[in-house]
């Protein structure tokens, strides 16, 4: 079969497209072709080796995939510990799930890592409550474009978002955004970030902050809490981490810092069943609109950690393995 393969850690540069044997199924686990394969911010950090997991070398990158069983079958959305850039995969029973008819393979692999991981930010990790104000940092993304819609739907009282161009800005308020911020605002100064999100907020503080970029929008961000406020931290886009966050400043605020990866999730089944049970049919009748981005051939695997790591990306990137 056709994938992608690392045999040393860089940046996009060092995927390259080789043949390898198919791979071989275990117990509780099925061989499938796949029609699709998700692109991950994450995806970026692990050909670097710099992610919450040491990688093992040599690496076919890759977490999620949409297929049918090799000999025919149901089509499923399902999650891997990584070799998902390939033509074909092998997946465990428990974290793969039938996609509804009415479904794209993109609309599939938008929820299944980042939607879940949107699902449970919000239900799992800040226990958002009905009129509560939600700051989704990078709005336009993957999880954020999805966080903002599951904010609204679920009864926030007011989401900001944050994007750093007009037209992301504008994706997220047609996506249910109350407001919006530029991030960049952050790098000037975190205080000015601070301010502009409590403005866009009415001038109050805000409740809940889902953050992944770290630096210094980590920290404006954390100066916008509110008492009993949640910042949930679910990555470090800017390879830079924040400011180290002291137990007395958390107590003098009652605030919370909350960190969140869904590799735990998936050692849970039932909390991965619980978010894509919801999701899917959200998405089958139209009341969760995935943002789909682009679609690049396996060959061109490259370009699309390009574009990803450039910003220039909006909603799900996937690959076609055929390509």
């Amino acid at each position: 079969m056709r994938a992608v393969q690392i045999t040393e850690f860089g940046g996009p540069e060092v995927m390259d497209i080789v043949d390898l044997p198919d791979p071989t199924p275990g117990p509780g686990q099925q061989l499938y072709e796949v029609s699709s394969a998700g692109v991950n911010f994450a995806d970026t950090h692990q050909i670097e080796n710099s992610y919450l997991a040491q990688q093992q070398l040599p690496l076919v990158p890759g977490a999620e995939f949409v297929g049918t069983p090799v000999g025919g079958g149901q089509r499923v959305i399902g999650l891997l510990d990584g070799g998902g850039y390939a033509e074909k995969v092998v997946a465990h029973d428990f974290l793969t799930w039938a996609v509804p008819e009415g479904v794209s393979d993109e609309q599939a692999l938008a929820v299944v890592l980042q939607g879940a991981t949107a699902w449970h930010l919000l239900r799992t990790s800040t226990h958002l409550a009905e009129g509560e104000s939600v700051v989704v940092i990078a709005g336009a993304g993957g999880v954020g474009s999805l966080a903002v819609q599951l904010a609204k739907e679920w009864g926030a009282g007011r989401v900001i978002a944050t994007a750093s161009s007009a037209e992301k800005r504008a994706l997220c308020e047609d996506l249910g955004a109350d407001a919006t911020v530029d991030p960049a605002l952050a790098e000037e100064d975190p205080k000015n970030f601070t301010a502009a999100l409590r403005e866009a907020n009415g001038g109050r503080r805000v409740d809940i902050v889902l953050e992944m970029t770290g630096g210094k929008v980590f920290d404006g961000a954390m100066s916008a809490l509110a008492p009993f406020g949640r910042l949930a931290a679910y990555g470090m886009a800017g390879r830079v981490p924040p400011k180290p966050v002291q137990a007395p400043s958390l107590m003098g605020t009652s605030r919370a810092v909350i960190g969140f990866w869904l590799a735990h999730c998936m050692a849970r089944p039932a909390m991965m069943d619980a978010a894509m049970h919801d999701l899917l049919p959200m998405v089958a009748d139209g009341r969760l609109k995935p943002v789909v981005g682009g679609r690049y051939p396996l060959s061109d695997v490259r370009t699309a950690h390009e574009d990803l790591l450039a910003r220039r990306s909006t909603g799900k990137l996937v690959l076609d393995p055929a390509g």
